[in-house]
């Protein structure tokens, strides 16, 4: 957005940065509860509170190290550990067997950013511009959806030709390595440009917006982001694999389907700091472009990155991971994509959007419900 941010910012409950940090303490919490063994329940509602936090800390302390490392090395930084949360619960899914709540959860994680944390994104914003169009830069948003379109096909591909062929071959190896690919060669483009970028370049970075954060409150010494990336990095282990080990008897006693589980709670757990950033950026520093770029950068990250690392450590575990989504995440994930670039490409929206794109969550969350899957 092309307004003055230099007004005051209007604050919806002081939820502008929320502080987060006291949930910290459910990481012993969670340990202890674990060791004596209390209800699966509430062992995994505590684990996975404390993952929230614990993938705001990996943040905060990478973005401090990108500091001291300079723009090319922190940005490689950035591109390599912003999605850890995501990798590491989905390692320790996969250790349990829960091929399919993974890739639930991949799908989970495109869509809610897409239409969960893109509508949070443009109701604050509305909150701030009432009955006013909302004005972005569209062509700024454009690397953005056209690797979300590329990250589309690479997902259905691997459908289609099991789909269609009498072939016992499964594809979904070369398509990862692909999308792999890809996702290097758009980390080299962005960090080693063959021009220098302009200033109207300045706030479009293609794969990493989603990790320029607030500023800490406190500075913090480069030894002191070292031992907390690694603290936060080790207890989010820990606590991954206490939630993924309580994560069935919950389903089960809840009645839940690992499809239900993966695409809601395990996607919003591992995007919940992006999306607050997201909507921090709206509410404290009205700019929407940015909070544009975060949902749509973290949305082709899952399908660039994150999937086919997963799949690589389906191989590396002997599970049977692989890029087979079922027909409902496909026509989900299609439609998603799909009418979200029309509506941004137009470079302009209603507030009222938001409240669209909510209620499409919803309704598709009403679908993966009712799945038997």
């Amino acid at each position: 957005m092309h307004q003055d941010s230099s007004s005051a910012p209007v604050f919806l409950g002081g939820l502008t940065r929320p502080n987060l940090n006291w949930l910290l303490a459910l990481v012993p919490a969670g340990m202890v509860m674990d060791a004596m063994e209390v209800n699966a329940i509430y062992v995994f509602l505590v684990s996975a509170l404390s993952i929230i936090p614990l993938g705001k800390l990996i943040g905060e302390a990478t973005e401090v190290l990108s500091d001291y490392l300079g723009p090319t090395l922190g940005g490689l930084l950035n591109a390599t550990l912003g999605n850890a949360p995501e990798i590491i619960i989905g390692y320790f899914a996969l250790k349990q067997g829960l091929v399919d709540m993974v890739k639930a959860s991949i799908t989970g994680s495109i869509l809610g950013n897409l239409l969960f944390g893109l509508g949070l994104a443009i109701l604050a914003s509305g909150r701030r511009h009432r009955n006013q169009f909302l004005r972005y830069d569209n062509d700024a948003l454009q690397v953005h959806i056209g690797l979300l379109r590329l990250a589309m096909f690479g997902m259905i591909i691997p459908a289609v030709f099991d789909f269609s062929t009498d072939s016992e071959k499964e594809i979904s190896v070369e398509i990862s390595s692909v999308l792999l690919g890809i996702y290097v060669m758009s980390i080299v483009a962005t960090f080693f440009p063959d021009q220098p970028s302009s200033d109207s370049d300045d706030d479009l970075e293609i794969m990493r917006m989603d990790e320029v954060t607030e500023e800490p409150e406190a500075s913090w010494s480069r030894q002191k982001a070292l031992v907390i990336l690694a603290s936060a990095t080790i207890a989010l282990a820990f606590m991954s694999e206490m939630m993924t080990d309580s994560i069935t008897p919950f389903a089960s006693k809840l009645g839940f389907t690992p499809v239900f589980m993966g695409v809601f709670l395990m996607a919003l757990l591992g995007n919940a700091a992006e999306m607050m950033n997201a909507v921090g950026f709206v509410l404290k520093r009205d700019q929407l472009d940015l909070a544009l770029a975060v949902m749509l950068g973290a949305s082709s990250q899952m399908a660039l990155m994150v999937a086919p690392t997963l799949v690589f450590l389906g191989m590396y575990l002997g599970k049977s991971m692989n890029l087979l989504f079922s027909n409902y995440e496909l026509l989900a994930i299609i439609m998603t994509v799909t009418t979200v670039s029309d509506i941004i490409a137009k470079g302009r929206m209603k507030p009222k959007v938001g409240i669209i794109f909510i209620a499409l969550y919803m309704m598709l969350g009403i679908g993966f419900y009712n799945s038997p899957l």
